[in-house]
């Protein structure tokens, strides 16, 4: 385990910038996940992080020494970070075996050391009983399970995830999520986590950075992204729901600040001062036949238990969760319950 500090890094290719003095801290095995849409910075960092790339300026702190940066460079061999690709990056012609031994016999340990370590590894990832197969005789979620065997059985300070699930059907994401959760409790490895999958970073993550043109908007947890967050690129692109705009219409008060949304007055009790905008979650929208505030069903889907229902009320576009099937075109009644109102800044990060 090891901390991680990003202090001013930034990177730059032929003069255009992918990140743009990053300042983050992750705690000693502390789980982090970088969530952002294509392009955004996010698998740049990672690189930074494990020493494939060297930053344009700025530093990549790792356990209290700076690995890249301020004149020093610690290549990623050296770094005892361990690195699980989208594409697994498992050798061919090795059993599963060899592959999880493979960091081991590199680092020139004894051989009986290597048999305990790797047979401790494939035990943690339930994978004994595939010892001897070669990679192509796998699925996709036991080459995963691989990977990470071959991350646990050096110890390593830190452990670096590319979107690691990109490759696999729904079914088998689900069990990784569980695969994931249980290898970093048993480890307590600190892990950073690239996804652009809102799903599985709020699902795995003790905290989530969200980027986007290589800044990070917000680092927070995942209660606190989706309850309050501070601009409106996160708060549409963390969570289901809408983000409206609102104008404040009195000061604020110990009930809260009175905003206009929608046409209709409203205590929002979760405020910024001055407010612009509002996210409106699906579990703060009820429906119901008297409301004033109306709203016409443009879309209905089943989700098991419960239906998604998208509404168009007063040129804004809501999304709402009913225990009953709608009608396309039906006219509803919608009451507003807590929503978060926030200023948002142009977009730029707080």
């Amino acid at each position: 385990m090891a901390e991680l500090i990003f202090s001013d890094l930034s990177r730059e290719f032929d003069g255009i910038p992918a990140l743009k003095q990053i300042n983050a801290q992750i705690s000693s095995g502390e789980f982090v996940a970088l969530l952002g849409p294509s392009g955004c910075g996010k698998t740049t960092l990672l690189r930074l992080t494990a020493g494939f790339d060297q930053p344009s300026s700025g530093t990549v702190q790792l356990g209290g020494r700076i690995v890249a940066g301020d004149g020093h460079f610690v290549p990623a061999e050296a770094r005892g970070i361990g690195v699980v690709f989208q594409s697994y990056a498992l050798w061919p012609h090795k059993t599963v075996f060899a592959n999880v031994a493979y960091p081991l016999e590199v680092r020139h340990l004894a051989r009986a050391t290597v048999a305990a370590r790797v047979t401790e590894a494939l035990e943690l990832t339930g994978l004994s009983t595939l010892r001897d197969r070669m990679p192509a005789q796998l699925s996709g979620g036991q080459r995963q399970r691989v990977a990470l065997a071959r991350c646990l059985v050096f110890d390593p300070a830190a452990v670096l995830l590319d979107e690691p699930l990109a490759n696999l059907d729904l079914a088998l994401r689900a069990s990784m999520h569980e695969a994931f959760v249980m290898f970093h409790q048993r480890t307590a490895a600190t892990m950073l986590y690239v996804t652009h999958d809102q799903s599985e970073a709020l699902a795995l993550a003790d905290r989530v950075a969200v980027m986007k043109a290589g800044v990070i908007h917000q680092f927070a947890t995942p209660e606190m992204l989706y309850r309050e967050p501070v601009n409106c690129f996160v708060a549409g692109f963390v969570g289901d729901g809408a983000v409206v705009p609102v104008q404040q219409t009195g000061p604020r008060s110990d009930a809260g600040i009175s905003v206009r949304v929608l046409g209709q007055d409203l205590i929002c009790t979760r405020a910024t001062d001055a407010p612009t905008h509002a996210s409106i979650r699906p579990e703060a929208i009820t429906l119901s036949g008297e409301a004033p505030l109306r709203g016409r069903v443009t879309a209905c889907t089943y989700l098991g238990g419960r239906f998604r229902i998208i509404l168009d009320a007063a040129g804004e576009t809501l999304v709402a969760f009913s225990t009953q099937r709608a009608v396309f075109g039906e006219n509803v009644g919608i009451t507003l319950g807590r929503v978060w109102a926030f200023r948002d800044q142009d977009g730029q990060p707080s």
